[in-house]
């Protein structure tokens, strides 16, 4: 049931956006159709408003203790600025969700970054004071993650603040080639384009403070604008002229990328997945003393059953989440979890598990569509050069 909307949703129905309920929130599909928001973020630049993503602030003298447990990666790692993709799981390894972990400026008390971070952001290297974070739960997740923080925090008796900020932000995706030239016109305070992958810092976006990330879901080039909710508009004002893209664009780009979705391509119910059936391994470290590490080690030293790849029919259908993948002789290997018309290679591709002695480039295989068997072949992620 829809019952969340974004800041701009009265601009994105003036504009003529199309909206589906996705994780709770009312959300843009397309403002000018699928192909050509594809094509704008491929060859030039888009811009999506991707508000309906949680926002959860952890700070405090056990804040690094709280998020290693809760999350797979080593924010030990992470100084002020910087950031990294990690999941969360459960005692037995399979992923509750996927996330970015930000480090923001030490001294950061948790649930002011959004009012504060043109003060705490002047000098983030230099920022002194307890470690505080910013980490970003999926579409509709953001209230179960917040309790899961708290519970564990409480149940362990560490020392952390854990604020639900989700509705104090607003945040959007400018993606593309051209997007370091599009970020560079809309800042004035410079450095964003200066950015490496994964780092974040304070930037004023058309007078809008904001916590600007060279992150993004696209594959391509890109930047994540996180802002204070009450000033979207002018935020997104500031890339008057952009192609405004919806969440179609969003799933197609990251299809052919790809990139999981949350809630699809993993679900812990519906298609409970760990990180190494997932194929993203490299977000586990071991030597941390997170939820799920034995289990996960157990599993890293046995191997996985069924592995997550892609496909690409080399005969007329598309492929689509819950078709199966067979032998080509009626011997079920897997099955998909999404699937498209890619809109840059114009073919098929779906993403999916299949059984580990099948993950090879262009092994032939099959895609049940409407009870025929549809040949295919298997491609390792991405899709495109």
């Amino acid at each position: 049931m829809t019952d969340r909307t974004p800041p701009l949703h009265g601009g994105h129905e003036e504009r003529g956006a199309t909206f589906t309920d996705f994780g709770g929130w009312a959300m843009p599909v397309d403002f000018d159709g699928i192909r050509e928001e594809h094509a704008a973020v491929r060859e030039a630049v888009g811009i999506f408003d991707v508000s309906h993503m949680g926002e959860i602030e952890v700070a405090g003298p056990d804040a690094t203790t709280l998020l290693n447990r809760l999350t797979t990666n080593d924010v030990t790692a992470l100084d002020p600025g910087d950031s990294q993709y990690a999941a969360v799981t459960t005692e037995d390894g399979v992923m509750l969700d996927d996330t970015v972990v930000y480090r923001l400026p030490d001294g950061t008390e948790a649930g002011t970054a959004v009012e504060g971070v043109a003060e705490v952001g002047e000098d983030l290297d230099a920022a002194e004071g307890e470690p505080a974070y910013l980490f970003i739960p999926n579409a509709g997740h953001d209230e179960g993650m917040y309790e899961r923080w708290v519970d564990y925090r409480d149940e362990h008796g560490l020392d952390a603040d854990v604020v639900n900020t989700t509705t104090d932000w607003a945040m959007f995706a400018v993606q593309g080639p051209e997007s370091p030239d599009t970020l560079d016109d809309a800042t004035a305070t410079g450095g964003v384009v200066d950015l490496s992958k994964f780092e974040a810092t304070v930037a004023d976006v058309d007078g809008v403070t904001s916590w600007v990330a060279r992150t993004g879901y696209t594959g391509e080039d890109g930047f994540e604008v996180l802002c204070p909710a009450d000033e979207a508009e002018a935020a997104w004002a500031a890339f008057d002229g952009v192609q405004p893209c919806g969440l179609g664009a969003r799933d197609t780009l990251r299809t052919e990328m790809g990139f999981l979705l949350s809630g699809q391509d993993f679900h812990p119910e519906e298609e409970p997945r760990t990180p190494y059936e997932a194929g993203i391994g490299f977000v586990v470290k071991l030597d941390t003393e997170f939820v799920g590490r034995d289990a996960l080690e157990a599993q890293k030293e046995e191997g996985v059953d069924e592995k997550f790849t892609g496909v690409k029919l080399l005969e007329r259908g598309v492929p689509r989440n819950g078709y199966a993948v067979t032998d080509g002789d009626l011997t079920r290997i897997g099955h998909l979890t999404s699937g498209t018309m890619s809109p840059t290679l114009d073919e098929p591709i779906g993403l999916g598990y299949l059984r580990t002695e099948y993950i090879e480039d262009g092994e032939r295989v099959s895609v049940v569509v409407r009870g025929e068997e549809k040949r295919a072949e298997v491609v390792t992620p991405p899709f495109l050069d």
